[in-house]
């Protein structure tokens, strides 16, 4: 990735892990549920006028806004109102990779191996550490909550994998006004009307902030930026950034809420944050990588250069030898051909007096005074004419022998019955035979 790529990366993360100690601001303000659909509806509006209409069916918005919107942040703000601790909350969150790969296996027929199969036990013991840590520490009732939003989470992850938007904002934007109005009902519901209107009368700069930090900061500017990422590399590059989230969840509440973090809760966070990439991270493929190093061709040993990485003798694969030394042997062979090639046309001029025909060109007429072979293939077996005609006088004066017909059929060049030469009087084809010895 490039470096400002990784940085949005580490900055949307960061941002998320904040997130977790606005959300306790939040709380302070407002009742959770109320809290929660205030969020969704400054999320979607005025985004739905920018972003265009949906790209995916509206039953993969209903889905996900309702898994996503009502369920997950609903129990995830009840939970944290119940004094579930923001720090914690950002690290039991994480569990959702072990739902989410639960779910797949069940709905997308995806049969989770033996790595992920380990990812999850170790995520699975480090929740139960963090269990036991909050049970004795605070009410395991937020704890529950928490757990069943990643729970929900999960499901959500199922569904948005079965929708695959192509635009991550656009969905998202439309997502977040689906919960608006059953959030609303379930407030009046649980909550009271009297409550919610006197925290929408106490209204200040402090729950303004909150509602437009996550609705606007970790929404739409967060999922906007990690679907441009997701667009430009893949899932798997991406992904493990998302591991940072309980790092700057945990150490934010500390500083700012001063929360505390004991040593069972580190070792929960070390248990979790092992399993969750065990099960979420991708298996690097040494095995395919050395198959493939081990399938690359050998340097040729004519003109090989020893200089060059790789291009010695290879004593590792079995056979080696016998095919290095039949392809040296082909090799060699077709170096002296090429040699052969160089002073084959000198030879056969001094051999020939005869230019090879060219295909489809008429035969040329006979003027020497020797007797035809018949036996020899390609030779014209008529008769010569007898007369003053057969000593050479049609061609313009006797026939040349000896030394002058040699200078004159060393000088014809191609014509020599000979194959088509290069620019140095060599076959055009030598030169690569060379270049691949």
């Amino acid at each position: 990735m490039r470096p400002v790529h990784i940085a949005l990366a580490v900055l949307v993360t960061a941002l998320w892990g904040v997130n977790f100690v606005v959300i306790e601001v939040g709380l302070d303000h407002f009742p959770p549920l109320l809290f929660c659909a205030l969020r969704f509806l400054v999320a979607a509006l005025p985004a739905i006028f920018l972003v265009g209409p949906p790209r995916v069916a509206w039953r993969w918005i209903l889905g996900v806004g309702l898994a996503l919107g009502v369920a997950k942040f609903g129990l995830l703000f009840i939970g944290m109102h119940e004094g579930m601790p923001a720090g914690l909350s950002s690290l039991v969150l994480q569990i959702q990779a072990v739902f989410t790969a639960l779910f797949a296996a069940v709905v997308l027929g995806e049969r989770p191996g033996r790595r992920r199969l380990l990812g999850m036990a170790v995520a699975l013991a480090g929740i139960a550490v963090a269990a036991v840590d909050e049970g004795t520490s605070g009410p395991l009732i937020g704890f529950v909550l928490v757990v069943a939003a990643a729970a929900f989470w999960g499901v959500s992850n199922v569904l948005t994998r079965k929708a695959a938007p192509p635009d991550a904002l656009n969905f998202m934007v439309w997502v977040s006004l689906v919960p608006v109005l059953p959030l609303l009902g379930l407030s009046l519901m649980f909550e009271g009307a009297r409550p919610d209107l006197d925290a929408l009368s106490r209204l200040d700069w402090a729950g303004v902030g909150a509602i437009v930090y996550v609705a606007w900061v970790t929404t739409v500017f967060g999922f906007g930026v990690w679907g441009f990422l997701l667009r430009t590399y893949d899932a798997s590059t991406v992904a493990p950034f998302s591991l940072l989230v309980p790092v700057f969840g945990m150490s934010s509440a500390a500083l700012v809420l001063g929360e505390g973090i004991s040593a069972p809760r580190w070792l929960a966070a070390a248990l979790l944050v092992g399993g969750v990439a065990l099960t979420s991270l991708p298996r690097l493929r040494l095995r395919r990588v050395w198959r493939g190093a081990r399938r690359r061709p050998d340097a040729p040993e004519v003109g090989a250069r020893p200089d060059v990485p790789g291009a010695g003798a290879r004593s590792d694969v079995p056979g080696a030898g016998a095919k290095r030394s039949a392809g040296s042997a082909a090799r060699s062979g077709r170096s002296s051909a090429a040699v052969s090639w160089l002073v084959a046309p000198a030879r056969r001029s001094r051999t020939s007096t005869q230019p090879a025909p060219l295909r489809g060109a008429p035969e040329p007429h006979r003027t020497s005074s020797r007797p035809l072979r018949p036996d020899v293939p390609g030779v014209d077996p008529r008769p010569e004419p007898d007369g003053p005609e057969s000593d050479g006088s049609e061609s313009g004066g006797p026939e040349l022998d000896g030394p002058e017909s040699d200078r004159r059929t060393e000088s014809d060049g191609p014509e020599s019955g000979g194959p088509e030469t290069g620019s140095a009087g060599a076959p055009a084809w030598s030169g690569r035979v060379g270049q691949q010895a």
